[in-house]
């Protein structure tokens, strides 16, 4: 055992801030894969956090950081580079025409921070809507409207937050129906919302996937309607796209699926290849609304040129590679794999989600769908232990996140569904433990 993993040394003086690390040292990431201080070669399917959009260390990002680095880092955030206003052009390309003013900051957190001032100050209103098992970061404003985990014993949150049910299908949040959802969901809590609000709704903020919540796809026309709902009471509706942004979902952006544009959008994680970049955009109407009422979200790396020419190789990268294309594709090959899966093992109660954004819910019980959290714990040891890392998300429930780099191969995806394989035959679902099976007794 190296010295840097002695438990003693490992954590002398790191603060924990969530789950517990993992017990090896990664030395390096290239591609689909983290290479660890002993040696092993381990499949990320989380995408470093989802952040690694087009795999880790991708040459187009370390040319681009070679050259940024050779030309200027930081400035005031008053001065603008180049790059800068290259990469809000860029964006605004790609988007609908009434989203046309771009402000680049680090983090998703921070974006939806922006978001939610811009709604605040642009509507002279201060209750948010969000929706439960959603997060948006853990920043004041943004941990307000996150109802994933993190919410509890820090005291009161933001005033005015306010909350709907998650549209999730196979849990009926109102145990109204299964497997079929009417959005009857979302119409009981826009009621309770009338009901329970002061009458001063500024915004509605939603992940068009909902990650770390369990990879809950809304419903066809659950978007829609709730833009109808917004529209129908004057409330902005703010997406935030930080996970489901610029390719991953099989779309270039998650609210392409119905149509359906925001007043404000967020992106993040996909953005910066690594790097922390995020960005706020909105149409002209609220921005000039804000600027008027005094709009102020001023950070010393707002506009930071390093990061945007990182930003604008990152987006370069996914059109180019034609890599929004090849997510809908090798995503849905991964999809039927895992579907594959839970034909064969009862403890994969549902298979969901969308391009390479994908859900993989491990239950007790099929018919009742209990959560079976220690078995999910096990599950995912013994894939690190082959080669595999997976995040676990879901909250109250257990939820494996497969969110694999957007330029993963087939051959890649057959390894990774293998090491699942066998770590699903290898852990007894009643203790929790290896138990090798023979080869001939397997499922």
């Amino acid at each position: 055992m190296s010295e840097a993993r002695e438990p003693a040394l490992f954590e002398k003086h790191l603060l924990h801030y969530g789950r517990d690390f993992l017990s090896e040292l990664i030395i390096r990431a290239q591609g689909s894969y983290l290479y660890t201080q002993e040696g092993r070669a381990v499949l990320d399917f989380s995408s470093g956090q989802m952040c690694a959009t087009i795999g880790h260390n991708h040459p187009k990002i370390v040319e681009a950081m070679t050259r940024a680095g050779q030309t200027v880092i930081h400035l005031d955030s008053t001065m603008l580079s180049p790059d800068v206003i290259d990469l809000a052009n860029r964006l605004c390309d790609l988007l609908p025409r009434s989203l046309s003013k771009v402000q680049l900051l680090n983090t998703g957190g921070e974006a939806n921070e922006a978001a939610l001032r811009l709604a605040k100050i642009a509507t002279g209103r201060f209750e948010v809507i969000g929706v439960a098992g959603s997060w948006h970061g853990t920043t004041t404003g943004a941990a307000s409207t996150t109802y994933a985990h993190g919410r509890k014993k820090y005291g009161p949150v933001m005033p005015g937050s306010l909350a709907i049910p998650a549209p999730n299908c196979y849990r009926c949040p109102i145990r109204h129906c299964a497997d079929q959802c009417d959005m009857a969901c979302l119409d009981v809590g826009f009621d309770m919302i009338d009901a329970t609000s002061v009458g001063e709704e500024a915004a509605v903020i939603i992940e068009p996937v909902q990650s770390a919540g369990g990879i809950i796809v809304p419903p066809a026309g659950y978007l829609r309607r709730i833009r109808e709902l917004c529209d129908q009471r004057g409330i902005l509706l703010v997406f935030d796209e930080a996970q489901t942004g610029l390719g991953r979902v099989g779309k270039l952006f998650g609210f392409e699926e119905e149509g359906v544009v925001p007043d404000i959008l967020t992106l993040s994680k996909t953005l910066g290849g690594g790097l922390p970049l995020s960005a706020v955009i909105t149409c002209d109407r609220v921005a000039q609304t804000a600027r008027q009422n005094g709009f102020s979200h001023y950070t010393s790396h707002t506009s930071d040129p390093f990061t945007a020419t990182v930003g604008l190789a990152v987006v370069e990268v996914i059109l180019n590679e034609k890599l929004t294309e090849r997510a809908a594709d090798i995503g849905q090959y991964l999809k039927d794999s895992l579907c594959e899966l839970q034909s064969r093992y009862e403890v994969i109660g549902d298979v969901r989600g969308r391009g390479l954004l994908l859900g993989v819910e491990i239950v007790a019980d099929r018919t009742t769908k209990e959560p079976d959290h220690e078995l999910i714990m096990a599950l995912s040891r013994r894939c690190f232990e082959l080669g595999l890392n997976i995040n676990r998300v879901g909250g109250l429930h257990s939820v494996w996140r497969l969110a694999p780099p957007l330029t993963i191969s087939r051959d890649e995806i057959d390894q990774a569904i293998e090491i699942m394989d066998r770590a699903l035959k290898e852990i007894d679902p009643v203790t929790k433990r290896v138990s090798i099976v023979p080869l001939a007794q397997s499922v």
